[in-house]
């Protein structure tokens, strides 16, 4: 059976002075409007938040009321950083099982109610607690910048390669009003901001963020019933990696990344990406995260994501360009809804609805790319028209 996507939703990310339940609503009334649907046609609500610097402890509940799915809404997913993504996989599952004709993925979080030191250290807890955490104190920032002291000593990757990753997606953040830092940066700029975690520097961190996104899918035969149009989900990765980090091989890849991505291609029927997508949303909470990621999705043979980015092969006018809303890095990052707003700009490109950040289509298929924690999770999905 196949599954489409007939309406998307997504809020300003950012600090925003909105309840968690407020943030969900304005996501979700823009979703539903878009898909043409009334609520009740819905037949089942699934919430994606991780809630961890919230202060609903069952923050489905108070969501699906607000937003007027009571009764629909018994399913909360969480995976981190992907959280979105296996939200969107549940609600796309209770259609294929035939459960469902109609479900909409919620995915929403509230990430500015406690401090930045708070925040980092709940996200360091996301590993291996009691061994890696709770031992070493380390950070989400701390995990990635091991991955870039990996890479760099291993492929050769310069501070400037990870720096031109920020510029490009601030570049088109800047054309995106619903991005947290919709402006600009220099190089320079980026190369010479203090570090968070060697080698990692400040312009190569996504930022802490609010924000909401929705989607509502529904089966082939309600959308002939309907008589819409769709983007349709041709295929679907997922994997996942050891919790403890300190067992891992190879510290220059993330391997859910490489084997989510065998599975969507396979589903798909794509031998050769850089054929046959025309954009991609990959996770780039860190720089080295988009570089490691051209790698393992197989843009770039592995240890040329530097030079990836460096000839400008990501861009617009590339090979294939990534993260033309500005990405993680400067659209934002709430954890449960970054794997749905990737669906709502691909879904945006792929009906050409996104404005000046609008890509040339020649296949009209788009890639999304989503990691929760440092390769815990790792969802891919492939959209079409």
């Amino acid at each position: 059976m196949r599954v489409g996507v007939i309406g998307v939703g997504c809020t300003k990310f950012g600090v925003l002075e909105r309840t968690i339940q407020e943030l969900a609503f304005e996501a979700v009334k823009e979703a539903v409007e878009d898909a043409g649907v009334s609520r009740e046609d819905i037949d089942i609500s699934v919430v994606g938040t991780s809630n961890t610097r919230g202060y609903e402890l069952m923050p489905a509940v108070p969501i699906n009321e607000y937003c007027g799915f009571a009764g629909k809404g018994p399913i909360r997913v969480e995976a981190a950083c992907a959280t979105g993504s296996a939200a969107l996989y549940t609600a796309y599952s209770s259609i294929v099982s035939g459960m469902a004709d109609i479900a909409i993925a919620i995915g929403v979080e509230k990430m500015t109610e406690v401090t930045t030191p708070t925040s980092l250290a709940v996200g360091g807890r996301s590993g291996s607690y009691l061994w890696e955490f709770h031992q070493y104190g380390t950070t989400f920032p701390g995990y990635y910048a091991m991955h870039a002291s990996a890479h760099m000593a291993k492929y050769g990757t310069s501070p400037e390669q990870l720096a031109m990753v920020a510029v490009k997606n601030h570049k088109n953040a800047a054309k995106n009003p619903k991005a947290h830092f919709p402006k600009e940066i220099t190089l320079e700029k980026a190369v010479a901001s203090r570090y968070v975690a060697y080698p990692l520097k400040l312009f190569d961190c996504c930022p802490i963020s609010d924000g909401a996104s929705a989607v509502v899918l529904a089966s082939e035969n309600k959308i002939k019933e309907l008589g819409k149009e769709a983007v349709w989900i041709e295929g679907i990765g997922f994997s996942s990696d050891t919790a403890n980090v300190a067992k891992r091989g190879d510290y220059s890849g993330l391997k859910a990344t490489v084997e989510a991505s065998k599975m969507a291609y396979k589903m798909a029927g794509i031998e050769d990406p850089l054929k046959s997508l025309d954009v991609a949303c990959l996770h780039d909470c860190f720089t080295i995260a988009e570089i490691m990621a051209y790698e393992d999705l197989g843009f770039c043979k592995k240890g040329e994501g530097g030079k990836f980015v460096e000839e400008g092969r990501s861009d617009f006018g590339g090979d294939i360009p990534v993260n033309t809303f500005g990405g993680l890095k400067a659209k934002g990052h709430p954890l449960g809804a970054t794997g749905l707003a990737m669906i709502y700009e691909a879904v945006k490109q792929l009906r050409e609805e996104a404005g000046e950040l609008q890509v040339d289509l020649k296949n009209y298929k788009a890639l999304t790319h989503n990691i929760g924690g440092t390769g815990h999770f790792g969802w891919v999905f492939i959209l079409g028209v």
